[in-house]
């Protein structure tokens, strides 16, 4: 699938502004600060409902103005059908506004996977040596665009989570309330277990890709392995929750469960983050997102969408090169200060921003 057009509202930096794209490498290039991640980001939101960055939806909202909206015509590469995603943001508390061909929808899981994107960030590249939210929040991401069961069962946990963590900090001053934890350990356990399955899944498929693609990049030197590393094990999860409980009241949070899982990186045997250097590190990270387009387009038969937010110039030549190998038969669009690379020369589609407009060139 592929991006049309992309029209923005009175969203971070923009006014007004429309902008068509090519099915190919889009480059929008300029000084820093003029909104080119801003850019980035209202991709994301459409394909995802949320910001990358953002912790409200409100501080997306141009200052001055009172909402905001967003617009992207989208076109499916196996039949060439179109589809327009609308969304609207409000300053004044209401909930954000999403509609799929002007009909509105009220659950996000109906958003999920119709704009297939993936996204590749400075942060992406210290994503192996990051902390395990990090890792988690990949996994997450992946897996709520590839099915609407993990979107569901991840939503329910942490729905229940908060609640259990709520009533943890209330039993102190309410002991009889201790009564009650039992209520909520049951759907603890029931999605946190969904959740489990599909995370091993999930890690054994993108390690397998992501070996390929590293060893491909390193000329065989080098072996990769992706390990999931669940925080408990599905059959002893119910019991776990109940030992922890005294604990889990003095702490007034959850200590068991998969918002604590994490995902393990390793080169030849040996932790990627603790003994990889700065170049294994990006290669590594490198060869994960690129495993990722690979995953999309097994599982859904589409090709999604390729965000490259400011990360050519963490990227050498070498790697440059492997990238581009591995994006010429889907849609990219890639933000970077300059055009000269290997990237930039293979472009489709080169605009110049300044100040939120943008410049055909």
């Amino acid at each position: 699938m592929w991006i049309n057009r992309l029209t923005i509202k009175d969203f971070r930096n923009f006014t007004d502004l429309q902008v068509s794209l090519k099915n190919g490498i889009n480059i929008i290039h300029g000084d820093n600060a003029n909104g080119k991640t801003n850019f980035i980001e209202a991709i994301y939101f459409c394909a995802t409902g949320k910001s990358q960055r953002a912790g409200h939806d409100r501080e997306l909202i141009r200052f001055g103005e009172a909402e905001a909206h967003l617009q992207t015509e989208i076109q499916s590469d196996s039949d060439g059908q179109r589809q327009l995603i609308d969304v609207h943001l409000f300053r004044d508390g209401r909930k954000k506004g999403i509609a799929i061909d002007r009909i509105s929808i009220k659950k996000l899981d109906n958003l999920l996977g119709l704009l297939l994107v993936v996204i590749f960030t400075p942060e992406d590249l210290r994503m192996i040596k990051a902390g395990p939210a990090e890792r988690r929040a990949f996994m997450d991401l992946e897996l709520c665009q590839l099915t609407g069961i993990y979107y569901y069962a991840l939503k329910r946990y942490y729905q229940t989570l908060k609640q259990r963590n709520n009533l943890l900090k209330s039993i102190p001053k309410n002991p009889v309330l201790q009564d009650t934890i039992s209520v909520w350990n049951e759907p603890l356990y029931k999605y946190g277990t969904q959740i489990i399955k599909y995370r091993t899944a999930f890690a054994e498929e993108i390690g397998e890709l992501a070996a390929e693609i590293l060893q491909n990049i390193t000329g065989g030197k080098e072996v990769l392995a992706v390990n999931y590393k669940p925080q408990v094990r599905i059959e002893e999860y119910a019991e776990r929750l109940i030992k922890s409980q005294q604990r889990d009241i003095v702490l007034g949070s959850t200590s068991v469960g998969v918002h604590k899982d994490d995902l393990i990186f390793t080169i030849d045997g040996n932790d990627a983050r603790i003994y990889g250097s700065q170049g294994q590190q990006r290669t590594v990270a490198l060869s994960v997102k690129l495993a990722e387009i690979k995953l999309i387009k097994q599982r859904t038969r589409h090709t999604p969408v390729l965000l490259l937010d400011d990360v050519l110039s963490e990227l050498d030549e070498n790697r440059q090169a492997a990238l581009l190998r591995h994006i010429r038969d889907l849609q990219t669009v890639i933000t970077c200060t300059g055009t000269e690379n290997i990237l930039g020369k293979n472009a489709t589609n080169t605009m110049k921003m300044v100040a939120g407009k943008i410049s055909k060139v």
